[in-house]
């Protein structure tokens, strides 16, 4: 794999491809981005495309490229565009810190004494930056997931993982503020550097925001997996309801007519306008008032009445009433009578006298049906039988 030299090489292959990264930058979350439309960005006669291929500043795979992971990430992080989000790097950071203060006390040497105390402040300085953006970053992928997740099941699950997040990210935040004012307090009392201390001031308030904001977001989780609990309920019921609608037995087996009747809600009715009535301090006023008596006037003035047209007299074919009958099988009477005898399921609802004529086809359906709404009041046997090329299980009363 071929490097870049140095750093003025590495900005200037940045520069020069700009708008291809910035291209494929825009498009890292969708379909994988095609060879094609890179030449069309990149001028590749003098190899401009292998360039950054051979550098590994883009990958290729066949006809498809995409930014390495290396520089996604650095563009993410730099942009704060992530979504990832990581505690085990403020936990390395926590270990870099203690280390670093153990070198400290350990060494003679003043210059690299203070190389130790350089790493520690910047360690303590990336600590904040890190826990805040993870902070943001769960917040936001809490409201996608919630919003955008169509899936109940994964978007509970979803939610879950990210809960565990905010409580890794919660003890990391009780370990840093105990590593500056308990467990190291010796070093931060003897090292005695003036930028030192203003970080570790900024880093406390970082740590007391993040802190208050983790206590908002686990409010926010709690409410989400209610809703979803209340949702993924109320449509568990929706679908049972529609089940025994097509069925034809909603009313039959369930007291939905008692429950409709006694329930009084009025959602769908229009709501209450009541009119407001100017007081008597205003009617006193010149200009406002007079401008209102105005309009009221206009609107009350009587003009000539328009005669409304009279329609014709409706014809009487339209007024003639039309009835249409439809038989439907009361499957709960069909369980009694069946309950009731010794005989076989399929050989009962075959020789049922139904209210009206019913096909071969269409007693097997009932004989489906039976078994699948009153199991529990059936002995289901392993004999099997056959009957026009139809292959049932015997079935018999308890």
């Amino acid at each position: 794999m071929i490097t870049f030299s140095n750093i003025k090489e590495i900005l200037l292959a940045l520069k020069r491809e700009e708008d291809l990264l910035t291209e494929m930058f825009k498009r890292r979350k969708t379909a994988n981005y095609k060879y094609e439309y890179a030449l069309e960005l990149v001028d590749d006669n003098d190899g401009r495309l292998q360039y950054l291929i051979d550098r590994s500043v883009i990958r290729q795979n066949g006809n498809t490229l995409e930014i390495d992971d290396l520089y996604l990430q650095f563009f993410e992080q730099v942009l704060e565009a992530n979504e990832e989000i990581n505690t085990s790097y403020i936990n390395e950071n926590l270990e870099k810190v203690k280390q670093n203060i153990d070198y400290y006390f350990n060494e003679q040497n003043e210059q690299r004494k203070y190389e130790y105390l350089r790493t520690v402040k910047n360690t303590l300085r990336k600590i904040g930056i890190i826990t805040l953006r993870n902070v943001v970053d769960l917040k936001r992928n809490i409201d996608n997931t919630f919003k955008s997740e169509p899936n109940y099941k994964n978007k509970k699950a979803k939610l879950i993982n990210l809960d565990n997040k905010r409580k890794d990210i919660t003890k990391l935040i009780e370990q840093t503020e105990q590593l500056i004012t308990d467990d190291n307090i010796t070093f931060f009392k003897t090292a005695t550097d003036e930028e030192l201390n203003r970080i570790i001031v900024q880093l406390k308030m970082q740590l007391h925001k993040c802190t208050h904001n983790l206590i908002e977001i686990q409010r926010q989780i709690i409410d989400f997996l209610n809703q979803i609990q209340q949702q993924s309920g109320v449509i568990e019921k929706l679908r049972q309801i529609k089940y025994l609608k097509d069925q034809f037995i909603l009313e039959t087996t369930t007291d939905i007519k008692q429950i409709l009747a006694s329930n009084n809600t009025v959602v769908f009715e229009p709501n209450p306008i009541y009119p407001l009535k100017l007081s008597l301090e205003y009617l006193q006023t010149d200009e406002e008032a007079f401008a209102s008596i105005k309009k009221i006037a206009e609107r009350k003035k009587i003009g000539t009445k328009l005669k409304q047209p009279v329609a014709e007299k409706i014809s009487d074919e339209y007024l003639e009433t039309q009835i249409q009958e439809e038989v439907q099988i009361n499957l709960e009477e069909v369980k009694n009578g069946f309950v009731a005898g010794s005989n076989n399921l399929f050989d009962f609802v075959m020789s049922f006298n139904f209210s009206k004529t019913v096909s071969f086809d269409e007693r097997v359906t009932i004989y489906c049906q039976m078994v699948s709404l009153y199991d529990n009041f059936f002995e289901i046997t392993e004999e099997v039988d056959e009957k026009n090329e139809v292959e049932y299980a015997m079935i018999y009363p308890k």
